[in-house]
Formats: structure tokens, C-alpha cells, sequence
């Protein structure tokens, strides 16, 4: 299927690895340009040699580094098309023993940075008429589960999603989001977990997955790609869930 994103100016945070290169893959196979963000700069290197994106190195926590990403992308590839907002990172621990100050950091990383970047984004978006805005989340955001601090910031990502996506959609711009269940790549969380128990993959996905196994970077690209192009044309707010059947929720 042709999804007509040839040329599209696409930028992802948290693109150097995991879900973000995933996403990033699928939209270069469809012919899109694409930028990425990250802050570990052997990564970002490594994604670029891999999939020839143009990249960006940049802590997206601090609200002038936000600014200074939208400028710059939008001077190299003149604009601005479809924007990915992946970068998230997990804090604390149970509630009683996280600090307030943690549940702070949760927001501006998971929630604040990704609200920023597509208010940032939208203008450009406005002026051309046309845009498109993925929100990834959590199927955490929705349902318990996983850390509360990073649950709470999910949820709040994806009630923006849907908010947002009401103000902008008349002036051409679709807001949308994924919420990934477990998603396999090979990060320091599952490489503790496999070091601590070999078995702990395939125990997991049988305990926790009807589908019998996690999901790979890849589903969630193709998901993304779907979104961003005309054949999803009447999603609009929602936030679909790519999880193999893992969440509990009944709709």
C-alpha cells in the first residue's frame, strides 16, 4: 500500500533506539525525510549511519532546548509535516517512596516536553494548512500498571492528545497517539531482566500477552505510518492501543 508520505518532513524525539528508530525506519521506507532527536550521541551516530536521518542532540527536558530543536529542524528541511513525539523515560518507585520532585520530573519529560513541542510545531503546521501530531504513550497511560509516576504522565499525554487534537483539527491538523504494551529491544531494563532470569521474555509474554509474545519496534512503525498518512484521514484524538491483546480494557 502506497501511503503517500514520499517526501514528508518527519521529526521523533527519542529516535536513536527502541520504539523511536522503529518509527523512524518505517517512515524512511515510505520515502519521508526524517529527522531525529536523542541525547546519547554514539546512538544518535549509529541511527544515522543506519538509516541516513538527519540528527539532533538535545536533553528535550529543558524548555530552550525545545525552541532551539523546532527552530532548527524546520531551517534544514523548510518546514515541518508530521511531528512523533516518543521520547519518555520511567522515575521512582512505589508512591510512598517517590519524592513530589520526581513525580515533576515524570511530567516535564513525559508529558510538558512532547505538550511544548507540539504547540511549537502547530505553528508552522497552521500556516501550511496541514499536519500531523503522534503522541506515544503507554497502555499504562489507560489502565494500571508500571510505575505511578510515569502512568500519571502518560495519562495526562494522552487526555492532551485527544484535547488538542479538537482545537487544531479544522485548521488541518489531525492529533493522534499510539499506547505501545511491551515492546521488545535491547535496552538496559530487558538486559537486567534477562541477566537476572533467561526465561523472563517468554514467561512474561505468557503470563501477560494473549499474543504469546511482545511486540517488536517494527508493529509500532507500522502503526505510526498508518497514522500519519490520508487512509487514516478520519482518526482524530484517539490513542490506539498496539499491545497484542495485553491491555485489560474493554474498549
Amino acid at each position: 500500500m502506497d501511503l503517500n508520505l514520499t517526501g514528508k518532513r518527519v521529526l521523533i524525539t527519542g529516535g536513536s533506539r527502541g520504539i523511536g528508530k522503529g518509527i523512524a525506519k518505517a517512515f524512511i521506507e515510505e520515502g519521508a525525510r526524517v529527522g531525529v532527536v536523542a541525547r546519547n550521541e554514539a546512538e544518535l551516530l549509529g541511527v544515522q549511519k543506519e538509516l541516513g536521518v538527519k540528527i539532533y542532540q538535545s536533553d528535550l527536558a529543558q524548555y530552550e532546548k525545545r525552541e532551539q530543536l523546532i527552530k532548527e529542524f524546520v531551517q534544514d528541511f523548510k518546514g515541518i509535516d508530521i511531528l512523533v513525539n516518543n521520547m519518555g523515560a520511567s522515575f521512582g518507585d512505589k508512591i510512598l517512596d517517590t519524592a513530589p520532585n520526581v513525580f515533576v520530573q515524570a511530567m516535564e519529560t513525559n508529558f510538558i516536553a512532547s505538550v511544548h513541542l507540539c504547540q511549537l510545531s502547530s505553528k508552522y503546521m497552521i500556516e501550511n494548512k496541514k499536519g500531523i501530531m503522534i503522541n506515544i504513550s503507554s497502555i499504562y497511560g489507560k489502565e494500571a500498571g508500571g510505575l505511578a509516576s510515569y502512568n500519571a504522565s502518560k495519562a495526562a499525554l494522552i487526555s492532551f492528545t485527544k484535547a488538542f487534537s479538537s482545537e487544531v483539527i479544522q485548521k488541518g491538523i489531525r492529533v493522534i497517539g499510539i499506547a505501545p504494551g511491551a515492546i521488545y529491544h535491547p535496552n538496559e531494563v530487558w538486559k537486567n531482566r534477562l541477566a537476572q532470569d533467561s526465561h523472563f521474555l517468554e514467561n512474561y509474554a505468557r503470563d501477560k500477552i494473549p499474543a504469546g509474545r511482545l511486540g517488536t519496534t517494527e508493529e509500532i512503525g507500522n502503526v505510526a505510518v498508518f497514522l500519519a498518512s490520508d487512509k487514516a484521514s478520519w482518526i482524530v484524538g484517539t490513542t490506539i492501543s498496539v499491545d497484542g491483546g495485553q491491555s485489560r480494557l474493554n474498549f
